[in-house]
């Protein structure tokens, strides 16, 4: 389907029907590293235009032996960042929006005075001091970590829960800044609320149909999809556990714009090839997603988008994490790597997973496949 009229995707992005297929090699033992150490199930697939590699390890749900499908569908998690992010950005392309707009021109009232001077700017890199209730472990969803309340919370239809971006915005100024706006770098999935809200102020439709028509239509993004409160993924698809509950389907409003979005590793390959060869977003718009922050950790960070260091180069791209499952999506403008896990047993069995994900990912771009 075309590009609306209004839209800053320069270019659509059809099949590659030129790109052999590979299943298995040397990247397959890593996979099945990961669920030796616990993962449930693993999928990823890499391109770099002239081949795709696809692999998977480990079973699509627990007590079954049906293998998980490389193919099927999975919650991206803070994925979904980064397209917000460009759709945010085309935006700004269009005039329609200023990096350094304050939210009170667009949304006034939505945050207090002291908040007022926070910026497009600051939001997409996350220094904005704004504080995060879906990761406190109170506000939203009670601590993973604790698994009696978990569980408690789960049986009592907390998977279920609608959660509105104002409501969530409103739990954040509760509890207060975490700093002044500006002053220093901090993760706040509050940063994103607020932008699928300023987008659709400035469009008049909410941020996941811009997503859709501006993004996923124009790329032939087929099986991606922002699900809004359902909470089923349809199709095949790998089934996510936390402290043993199947938290497969879960009303992702809990994470909205932050997070919810339902994909493939096919679908993830066509949006961070085209995001990374600059068909997404013009020149400055691009200059300004690319340029990446010190953050004090790692990764560093730039609008949406996030930088890793491995061996031999520098990947952009963005991971995630929501009830049940991780997610990956890292490239140059060359090649591409996209991946999915649930991760499962306890937290040495999970470090050991995320120790076996970076080392895939190296693998992937160092590493040859």
């Amino acid at each position: 389907m075309p590009a609306s009229a209004d839209t800053s995707v320069s270019a659509s992005a059809p099949a590659d029907t030129s790109a052999t297929a590979v299943v298995g090699g040397p990247l397959q033992p890593l996979l099945k590293g990961m669920t030796d150490a616990g993962a449930v199930s693993v999928i990823a697939k890499v391109t770099d235009g002239r081949q795709v590699w696809t692999g998977g390890s480990g079973v699509a749900e627990q007590g079954r032996r049906a293998p998980v499908d490389p193919e099927g569908r999975f919650r991206i998690a803070s994925v979904t960042k980064t397209f917000v992010a460009t759709t945010v950005l085309q935006l700004v392309g269009e005039h329609r929006l200023g990096l350094d707009d304050p939210v009170a021109r667009h949304l006034p009232g939505l945050l207090p005075e002291e908040q007022s001077t926070i910026t497009v700017r600051q939001l997409l890199n996350q220094r904005t001091g704004l504080f995060d209730p879906t990761n406190d472990g109170v506000s939203v969803i009670p601590d993973p970590g604790n698994e009696l309340a978990f569980r408690t919370w789960a049986a009592l239809g907390g998977l279920n829960r609608t959660y509105t971006p104002a409501g969530k915005v409103a739990a954040s100024v509760l509890h207060g800044p975490l700093f002044a706006p500006g002053e220093r770098w901090d993760y706040s999935n509050t940063n994103f609320d607020v932008l699928g809200m300023l987008v659709e102020k400035v469009t008049g439709r909410p941020y996941g149909e811009e997503i859709t028509r501006r993004i996923l239509r124009p790329l032939g993004m087929n099986r991606s999809f922002l699900p809004g409160t359902s909470s089923g993924i349809p199709g095949p698809h790998a089934h996510g556990y936390t402290d043993g509950v199947d938290v497969t389907e879960q009303n992702p409003s809990w994470i909205g714009a932050a997070g919810e979005m339902i994909s493939t590793t096919g679908d993830l390959l066509r949006f961070g090839r085209a995001l990374l060869q600059g068909r997404l977003l013009p020149p400055e718009q691009q200059r300004e997603m690319t340029t990446m922050l010190a953050t004090g950790t790692a990764p560093s960070y730039g609008m949406g988008l996030a930088g890793v260091r491995l061996s031999c180069t520098t990947v952009l791209g963005h991971n995630g994490e929501v009830l049940g499952f991780k997610s990956d999506l890292w490239g140059t403008a060359d090649r591409q790597l996209a991946l999915s896990y649930a991760p499962g047993g306890d937290a040495t069995a999970q470090a050991a997973q995320s120790a076996a994900e970076f080392k895939l990912l190296d693998a992937a771009f160092c590493g040859g496949n």
